[in-house]
């Protein structure tokens, strides 16, 4: 039995020999790269590299030669346990565990690179049935070995890497590595997308070590690097993972994102967003917010629309554009949800709207506010929203909008009825009430008179409509009391 397994394995090994015997004389024109220290490839030089056995072993490796003096600019035997990697169509890297570096063979055709690689995978794959069929004869395999062996050729929930292997877990996020990592990025199917999103999540150093390795390009002015940078946050992007979101758009992360998203092979010009970001987007606080979570939620929501329509518009799908599109409805939610419960803070929006010692500028900031505010509601649950308008109508927002509507300034006008229009459409007998409790009609009396001043057609649209919702038969019966009470003040 032991004799039939020996010649088995010798037959392995024979199978070895003749995945090469018929391309030894073949010979691919290749540029020859080694990883230096500060993360760039040096080129080593140009030369033809081929498959065939190292001089003075039977093992088989590749070898260049020089294209001018024939000289060896590289021997590399081809092992079983070695992880060779075809990026793009051109390019065949892997980690040499004797010179303790990064190389890669750069070929001047695919044709030529799909050839070379074919052969690296049938002698690996050889090589790896013969060690399997010496496993009776020769020393025993140790467990870690055919632990590997086995997720090799396992065929559950792992998933296919770049060169046509399994495996559980992205290898350590390294400069060499990162070609490697986002062919996988950009090659997972729709099943493989969430496993993908879900390894990049578990690992807690994946995000910090990628804005290292970007920080270091950016330093260096590697631009090669830093496109592929760009690519690989792409692709991690349209992933389309909420796990994946929560970390980019993190305070800790999101400029460094942002960065590396500045460095788009297609456009001529690297772009300056952190720059805009930082000198040109300034948060106004109409009113103070406590709240830090509030505020860290505006931020967030700020910039996540600011990667959707200035970054990415024309790259995003529809399914990563729906989801954060979701992502920033769902943090409006959050924000108006702290508020709205925030008594004390509605009450001094409020006394500081009522307060006259404000200035004009501060005033019209203070009403925008509140407009947002107040439309920012719609991401709420309906039964939120209504309770929200009615404790706002408690605390006297159309005496404020009363008052916004005698202004000047016909920006923060308009601001007012849009704010009337919510109420309308949530609750139309908040307004009503209000107009028939009130003694001389003065809000509605400004409403009409809306009708006939010099506003635009737009704004005389917005007056029309709240006197047309005020006076729907179908909704109120006091419409007439309303109109035959109303005066409009010269």
């Amino acid at each position: 039995m032991a004799e039939q397994e020996g010649r088995d394995a010798e037959a392995g090994g024979d199978a070895a020999a003749a995945a090469v015997a018929s391309h030894t004389s073949s010979m691919q024109r290749v540029k020859v790269y080694r990883l230096a220290d500060g993360g760039k490839w040096d080129d080593q030089g140009t030369g033809y590299v081929s498959i065939d056995y190292i001089e003075g072993s039977k093992e088989l490796g590749l070898t260049v030669l020089d294209e001018d003096d024939n000289d060896t600019l590289l021997m590399h035997n081809i092992t079983s346990d070695d992880i060779y990697r075809k990026q793009e169509e051109t390019i065949i890297s892997w980690r040499d565990r004797e010179a303790a570096t990064d190389l890669a063979l750069s070929f001047q055709e695919a044709a030529g690179c799909s050839y070379i690689w074919e052969h690296i995978c049938d002698i690996q794959r050889n090589l790896q049935f013969s060690n399997l069929g010496a496993l009776e004869v020769g020393p025993r395999q140790s467990s870690e070995s055919l632990e590997a062996s086995r997720i090799m050729h396992s065929n559950d929930d792992s998933f296919r890497s770049a060169n046509g292997g399994e495996f559980r877990e992205l290898p350590p996020v390294e400069l060499s590595n990162l070609p490697f990592i986002l062919k996988t990025v950009l090659e997972a199917g729709i099943t493989d997308q969430m496993h993908v999103a879900e390894l990049i999540t578990q690992d807690n150093d994946f995000f910090p070590k990628i804005v290292d390795i970007f920080r270091m390009c950016e330093d260096l002015e590697n631009i090669d690097d830093l496109h592929m940078i760009f690519k690989l946050v792409k692709g991690i992007i349209l992933l389309n993972s909420p796990s994946i979101f929560d970390k980019i758009f993190s305070d800790e992360f999101i400029l460094d994102i942002i960065g590396a998203l500045e460095y788009d092979p297609e456009v001529p010009r690297v772009q300056n967003h952190r720059a805009f970001l930082k000198d040109h987007v300034v948060f106004k606080e109409a009113i103070r917010i406590e709240n830090v979570s509030v505020v860290s939620k505006i931020h967030q929501t700020y910039r996540i629309g600011y990667l959707k329509d200035v970054i990415l518009p024309r790259i995003l799908d529809d399914a990563t554009l729906a989801s954060l599109n979701t992502m920033i409805h769902s943090n409006n939610a959050s924000v108006i949800s702290l508020l709205k419960d925030d008594t004390l803070f509605i009450r001094r929006l409020f006394a500081r709207m009522r307060s006259s010692d404000i200035s004009m500028e501060s005033k019209r900031e203070l009403v925008l506010f509140l407009h947002e505010f107040c439309t920012l509601s719609k991401s709420l649950p309906l039964v939120q929203q209504l309770r929200l308008f009615r404790d706002l109508s408690g605390e006297g927002v159309f005496e404020i909008i009363s008052d916004v509507l005698q202004s000047q300034d016909r920006k923060i006008i308009s601001a007012g009825t849009d704010i009337l229009i919510l109420f309308l459409n949530q609750d139309p007998n908040l307004l009503r009430s209000y107009i028939v409790q009130q003694e001389g009609n003065s809000l509605l009396g400004l409403l009409v008179k809306g009708m006939v001043t010099d506003f635009s057609e737009e704004m005389h649209c917005q007056f029309l409509e709240i006197l047309r919702i005020l006076m729907d038969s179908f909704t109120t019966s006091g419409a007439h009391i309303l109109w035959n009470s109303t005066t409009i003040q010269p």
